[in-house]
């Protein structure tokens, strides 16, 4: 049998025995070749002097660790000017002088510290017959190459967070090979600069919409075309247009009550009101401009409306139905209302009356309604709080019907308004949305928001336009819906034309050209997985080795 062919043994080595111990399988190697090349002067001798014996590791065969002992040969040179008398027979590619490990086996331990890392890379390594330590892992690991030659035309350009807040890299991504070339250990504007200066034959950047990378492309690669991002574009158009419905939460709200149907009958009324626009500038509303006040408003008015409910005698899981909320926040902000409300809309913390909630709630049920009978018996059983926390509680409950029917009852008499669950986070993706994408109901309650306010309508039709423009690259378009924005007087789309003014071109190229940073996307949650699997235990050069290296 050829045992070389069976272990796939380079020309020139033949097994001249075979052992096996214990889980060991060791091949004793002899060399055949007639000749062998001198390493300094590159002329062949067949002038055997002696030979030794190396010990080195080969990949596992058939879940055995394999043991190979060479009988490697000296020769003389025989060229006089050779400053090298006597040499070793060179074994490359399939072992290397003075290794203790074959090519291939080295190449496995490579795979396996790229995969897993050092710790889990040795803890790994014995189940596929392969012995080795963290340390030799991590060694033939940053022993790769650390650079890539290749030149790139496309590059898209995006950070990606060490720890989130705190510390940030750089990753650069072949948009055309969709392989990344590099990782920078931070940010800034002059590591990302140098690293461009190094690539001349740049023509495109994608990057996001900050400041930071478009100052990198300016002036590390002039020559270029930067390419705003559509992603990042629209997720800022989505930021402000969560902004204007959280704003106009309490017109909408409002409004719908107007032009619900049953309403209407009783008022015996059947015309459709339609909107109407004013081509006058607004009065300025004392909340645009304010992410935070613009949430805050949206928030204080889903209080109010819990509250209305409240004293309409619906119970919390009713509520909370109605509303889209969770019932424990439902409980939460009847009992102590919501950050930062006014203190009268507020319930102080009431700690000491919490373990006499039960027995407050079992003889409400009971039909006791007499708040100075109820505050007698929790004096006597060891309440020291006072009576006004008592009360306010007991008015929390009025109206609330005690037996399961009464609440059933109480919940269909009370009747369901329209866009009761309204909600800024959940309604803007309504209008970002192809309008075809939208179910039946998706699109009832849309025209319903778009009829109860002016504003919300005018900002439909803005963001349908524009998304109309990213979605098949109508770049062209752009200047004209920039001044329809203008003339529509909407502090936060103002804030939009602004920045889109400022970064132009950029906005225009990611508007016209196909690049985007889709791709570069996917390479960071790669990064990510990678990141996340060293634990934290390793640093930035073992990550960038890993990242470039990755299978």
């Amino acid at each position: 049998m050829d045992f070389s062919s069976l272990f796939a043994l380079p020309d020139g080595l033949e097994v001249a025995e075979t052992s096996i111990t214990d889980q060991v399988l060791t091949l004793f190697l002899e060399a055949s070749a007639p000749t062998a090349i001198c390493p300094l002067c590159g002329l062949t001798s067949q002038h055997i002097r002696s030979s030794y014996t190396r010990h080195v590791a080969d990949v596992p065969s058939v879940g055995r660790q394999v043991q190979l002992i060479l009988r490697v040969r000296k020769f003389r040179c025989d060229t006089r000017d050779c400053p090298r008398r006597i040499f070793a027979e060179r074994l490359t590619p399939f072992v290397e002088p003075w290794a203790r490990m074959t090519s291939r086996l080295s190449q496995t331990i490579e795979a396996i510290g790229l995969a897993t890392g050092g710790e889990l890379g040795s803890r790994f390594a014995p189940r596929l017959g392969v012995v080795t330590s963290p340390t030799t892992i991590l060694r033939r690991t940053m022993s790769l190459p650390a650079q890539r030659s290749e030149q790139v035309s496309r590059l898209g350009i995006d950070d990606w967070s060490f720890r989130r807040g705190r510390q940030f890299g750089t990753i650069l991504v072949n948009l055309a090979t969709h392989e990344i070339i590099d990782l920078l250990p931070d940010r800034e504007t002059e590591t990302a600069q140098s690293w461009m200066q190094e690539h001349p034959e740049i023509d495109v950047v994608s990057r996001d919409r900050g400041e930071d990378y478009a100052s990198a492309a300016r002036f590390g690669a002039p020559q270029a075309r930067q390419v705003a991002d559509r992603f990042h574009l629209a997720q800022n158009l989505t930021e402000m247009v969560e902004e204007i419905l959280a704003r106009c939460r309490a017109e909408i709200r409002k409004a719908s009550k107007g032009t619900n149907p049953s309403s209407e009958r009783r008022a015996g009324g059947d015309k459709e009101p339609t909107a109407s626009f004013d081509t006058r500038p607004p009065a300025p509303d004392p909340l645009a401009g304010s992410a935070h006040l613009a949430h805050h408003a949206e928030r204080s008015d889903r209080y109010h409306q819990l509250l209305e409910l409240r004293k309409e005698g619906l119970t919390n899981k009713e509520i909370a139905r109605r509303l889209d909320m969770a019932e424990r926040t439902i409980r939460r902000w009847i009992t102590r209302g919501i950050p930062y409300e006014k203190a009268e809309l507020r319930c102080k913390p009431r700690k000491r009356f919490d373990p006499y909630l039960p027995y407050i709630t079992e003889r409400w049920n009971q039909g006791e309604r007499n708040g100075q009978r109820l505050f007698r018996e929790l004096q006597a059983q060891g309440y020291k709080g006072g009576a006004g926390t008592l009360y306010r509680f007991l008015r929390s409950l009025r109206g609330y019907s005690a037996s399961p029917q009464g609440r059933a009852e109480q919940a269909q008499v009370v009747p369901q308004t329209p866009l009761q669950q309204f909600s800024a986070h959940k309604v803007v993706w309504w209008f970002i949305r192809d309008p075809s994408d939208l179910g039946k109901k998706e699109q009832k309650a849309l025209a319903a928001i778009r009829q109860a306010s002016p504003t919300a309508d005018n900002v439909y039709g803005l963001v349908q336009d524009f998304m109309q423009m990213l979605r098949h690259r109508e770049g062209e378009r752009l200047d004209v819906w920039l001044g329809q924005v203008r003339a529509s007087h909407i502090p936060e789309l103002q804030r939009f034309v602004r920045s889109t003014q400022r970064d132009k071109d950029a906005v225009l190229a990611g508007l016209t050209l196909p690049e985007s940073n889709g791709v570069v996307e996917g390479k960071i949650n790669k990064l990510k997985l990678i990141k996340r699997m060293m634990y934290g235990r390793a640093g930035f050069p073992l990550l960038r080795q890993r990242v470039l290296h990755a299978l």
